[in-house]
């Protein structure tokens, strides 16, 4: 056995201690911590070394790392924190956690250089102030070595019953069989190309069609690929909750399956669930000031970790269960098991967003992970909204009026910049090359000034204020890496508050093209298999996200035939913006005619919810005798299951949603549940002023720019409605396109080649 860890990782694991304590800490960006770590390094002699490599071992236990800084000449190696604000008020077991870390590459140190002794330096350097403290310890080697010895065997203890478990993990992943006796149709290519890409190391995207079981046949193969110890541990990422709920089952299957068969499976698997619907106590602050389950988290976090690892499935309840029973937050537990699971189930944010900690743990620690993006043609949208970001004025006038009097400068500077750009606007809407630089600079001096009025006062500042500027902060993060994948705009709206001219300007970095913000993603990864019934065409979604050219393609051809679903286009039918009015009767009347012929249940998908109400006003009107519900914005989750549980207890009828919404994907409704659909749209975005600057910004960059902003992403909510039609090879359906360019060549190439469009 020979265990490896990343010199960060074992001093958190012996090191840290105490509360868990999440008040705001005014942080540097990374931005300004690279920067910081520049200018420390800039201030010492030319013979000064930075990032210096560092591998040391204890037993069976290898120790990696990159050592900030060291002056041969003074002997001194130092470890650099950059900070805000007092640095008296960061906590003591903060202060402990580094002075582990540095002692831990002062031994490094001295073993690879052979050094009798050397000085040991704490260097926190004040972003704000740029001055620094520097806190010296001097020690033989000697007393480093007998340090890193403590943490290596206490952590070695640990290290044992892990690679303990990672043998007997491989072992039984190895002998574990397929569950179901025999694939399905498609399912085992699409299984045999997730089991290469691992081996390979290489990216992979998969079209594959709903039926076949696509969750099994990409969790499975990566499971394999840790037993040949291709892959460490397996990431699978979904949009939605219940893509987390299919995952799960599809590993509860496995272990049924080695159950009956070879044995228990050793297999973690960890689910990741939203702080809100973990926290015990929504109403306390993070802290152990306030919240019980914060108080001495770090102290049971060893036994809470070794009673939540005794269960292989760590789901919600199992990890709230664990947490409770040792009185520590189950939020920060699942956090914490993340480090030790085999599998983590969770959404997109915590592999892809700016701040994600699955991403960060992989770098850290240097793990190969295989991951799996489910449903991957959600993550364009999913991603563009993780790195954008928007300033209202309206919630600056009032994170103004209550924030304390030290911010008053910082703000009315901003506010100035804001004035003057909102004054030279001539249109409602207006697009800028760059973010302007003085307003960015009013941006980024006001940040400073709340970080530093937060480490003096954390609770001077109100909820709403604080949440202003935490936007802002998130505004300047973006705007600092500004570039052509995305767009800085300014859009003028009425506001009966606002002085003078009664008008706001929302700011927005927005961004158009994830793919620059996504790509190191990739790099981190062992592989990374993006899968989805719908990814066509594969170039835009390869283009838009980022994968690298050396990207595989695979086009599962599916179990599904052509005589199970007939597709009808009704070409006489216009749903354009401007023929609205007159598609009503149409449409009502062919919905009705469907029925009359064949009465089952239905789904109609319109683009809008307005549209959706005319329709069905008018069918009531025309067709009273004909049962209609349909849905209603911002439904929650019961409301959402009493729409389609009309479907299930086979009350005939139509529902009505609208295209791309709650019931355009991931409702699964068998047989008789669903006969037809009726899609009376094209699902194209709107056409405003902010799609036609995409569109002109994606025109730029891929020459395609009405196809990638429009028309791709209209045609795939249009695939994934009438998909709901046909769920097994059992299923026989109706889906009707209502509107005339269906008819387009452009149009039909991307509908499924196992159609026969009538």
């Amino acid at each position: 056995m020979n265990y490896v860890v990343a010199v960060r990782a074992l001093c958190e694991f012996t090191a840290r201690r105490g509360d868990l304590d999440l008040r705001f800490t005014p942080a540097p960006t990374s931005l300004e911590g690279m920067a910081g770590h520049l200018t420390v390094a800039g201030r010492r002699t030319s013979s000064y070394e930075t990032e210096i490599a560092l591998t040391g071992t204890h037993r069976n236990l290898t120790v990696r790392g990159r050592a900030d800084g060291y002056d041969p000449r003074a002997r001194r190696l130092e470890e650099i924190k950059t900070f805000r604000g007092d640095l008296a008020r960061m906590p003591a077991n903060h202060r402990t956690l580094h002075w582990a870390q540095a002692l831990v590459y002062g031994h490094l140190l001295c073993r690879a250089r052979g050094l009798a002794g050397l000085d040991v330096a704490l260097v926190y350097f004040d972003i704000g102030s740029q001055k620094e403290t520097v806190l010296t310890q001097t020690h033989t080697a000697r007393e480093l070595e007998i340090f890193f010895v403590e943490q290596c065997e206490s952590f070695l203890d640990w290290a044992v019953q892990e690679d303990a478990h990672r043998i007997a993990r491989n072992a039984a992943l190895a002998a574990l069989q397929f569950p179901h006796g025999q694939f399905r149709s498609g399912q085992r290519e699409l299984a045999v190309s997730v089991y290469r890409a691992a081996r390979d190391g290489k990216p992979l995207m998969a079209q594959a069609p709903t039926g076949i079981g696509k969750t099994l046949a990409t969790i499975f193969p990566l499971l394999k690929a840790c037993a040949a110890d291709q892959i460490e541990r397996v990431f699978f990422l979904t949009a939605k909750t219940p893509g987390r709920a299919l995952a799960l089952d599809a590993i509860e299957t496995l272990h049924r399956s080695a159950a009956s068969s070879s044995g228990r499976l050793p297999l973690r698997t960890l689910e990741l669930v939203a702080r809100d619907k973990a926290c015990e106590h929504p109403d306390k602050a993070c802290n152990g000031d306030s919240c019980p389950l914060a108080r001495g988290f770090y102290d049971r976090l060893d036994a809470a970790r070794a009673t939540a690892l005794d269960s292989p499935r760590l789901d919600r309840a199992a990890v709230r269960e664990a947490a409770l029973s040792h009185e520590i937050c189950p939020y920060y537990l699942a956090q914490e098991l993340a480090r030790w699971a085999d599998v983590v189930v969770g959404d997109y944010n915590y592999y892809y967003d700016g701040s994600a900690m699955l991403y960060a743990l992989t770098q850290i620690n240097q793990w190969r992970v295989g991951v799996l993006v489910d449903e991957a043609h959600n993550l364009l949208d999913r991603a563009r909204h993780m790195y954008t970001a928007s300033l209202d004025q309206a919630a600056f006038r009032a994170a103004r009026k209550n924030a304390p009097t030290t911010l008053r400068r910082p703000l009315e500077r901003l506010q100035r910049e804001w004035s003057a750009l909102k004054r030279a606007q001539t249109d409602t809407y207006q697009v800028y090359d760059d973010v302007p630089e003085k307003l960015l600079q009013a941006a980024q001096n006001l940040i400073g000034a709340v970080t530093d009025q937060l480490a003096d006062a954390p609770l001077s500042i109100d909820a709403t204020s604080l949440r202003f500027f935490f936007d802002a902060m998130h505004f300047v993060t973006l705007a600092e890496q500004f570039g052509e994948h995305s767009i800085f705009d300014i859009t003028l709206s009425a506001d009966r508050y606002a002085p003078r001219d009664k008008t706001s300007a929302t700011l927005c970095v927005r961004n158009v093209i994830p793919a620059p913000f996504l790509a190191p993603r990739y790099a981190a990864a062992h592989t990374t298999v993006m899968f989805s019934g719908t990814l066509n065409p594969y170039h835009f979604y390869r283009d838009t996200l980022g994968l690298p050219d050396h990207t595989q393609w695979l086009d599962v051809e599916g179990p599904f035939r052509a005589e199970q679903l007939e597709v009808r286009v009704a070409a006489n039918v216009s749903t354009r913006w401007r023929d609205r009015e007159r598609s009503l009767a149409p449409i009502v009347d062919l919905i009705a005619t469907q029925y009359a012929s064949q009465p089952g249940n239905y789904l109609g998908f319109l683009s809008s919810f307005d549209y959706l109400q005319q329709v069905v006003e008018l069918m009531r009107e025309r067709h009273p005798a004909l049962p209609v519900w349909a849905q209603q914005p911002g439904m929650d989750e019961a409301a959402r299951d009493a729409f389609l549980a009309r479907f299930r207890t086979m009350n005939q009828g139509v529902g009505f949603a609208v295209l791309g919404g709650a019931f355009s994907e991931g409702v699964d409704l068998v047989g008789q549940q669903l006969i037809g659909a009726f899609i009376a749209t094209l699902g194209l975005p709107q056409m405003n002023d902010v799609n036609e600057q995409m569109r002109r910004t994606m025109d730029a960059k891929f020459g395609s720019g009405y196809d990638y902003m429009y028309l791709y992403p209209g045609l795939r909510k249009v695939v994934q409605a009438a998909g709901r039609v046909i769920r097994t090879e059992q299923d026989r359906g109706v889906v009707h396109l209502i509107d005339d360019r269906y008819r387009r060549p452009e149009v039909r190439r991307l509908l499924p080649s196992w159609w026969v469009v009538r």
